[in-house]
């Protein structure tokens, strides 16, 4: 997931940090489908970026989801500190029931001007964040 999204990201110009953070982002999302989802875990990745912003989708149709739930993480532990990483990363996380049954993330990230990347479909995205 990681390599193919990073590919799309920087087609359409996202790049540096920016595209650090989305992908790391993204890749806790998705290491917590697989960790505490179904037993045979199925998802799906939707990325949008429009202007300036980014936003990736994390559908599953495993068991529904509350944040609220979850305890605040044990920082000396080697693992359940995702979701705070992921808050942290991005400008906004959010999670919502799916229309299916299961849980969507959503990841926002706001892009910057500052340092364009070009595209390789023609088109100039904003890039570092």
């Amino acid at each position: 997931m990681r390599e193919f999204m990073g590919e799309a990201l920087r087609a359409n110009g996202v790049g540096g940090e920016c595209l650090d953070d989305i992908l790391t982002a993204a890749s806790e999302a998705c290491a917590n489908v697989v960790d505490h989802g179904d037993p045979a875990p199925s998802y799906e990745v939707l990325t949008r970026i429009r202007h300036e912003s980014c936003v990736m989708e994390i559908v599953n149709t495993g068991p529904d989801f509350d944040p609220a739930s979850v305890p605040l993480p044990d920082l000396e532990a080697e693992s359940g500190r995702g979701i705070l990483l992921m808050r942290g990363l991005m400008d906004r996380v959010t999670f919502d029931r799916s229309a299916g049954g299961g849980t969507v993330v959503r990841l926002h990230k706001r892009l910057r001007d500052e340092a364009r990347v070009p595209s390789r479909i023609g088109r100039r995205a904003a890039a570092l964040c």
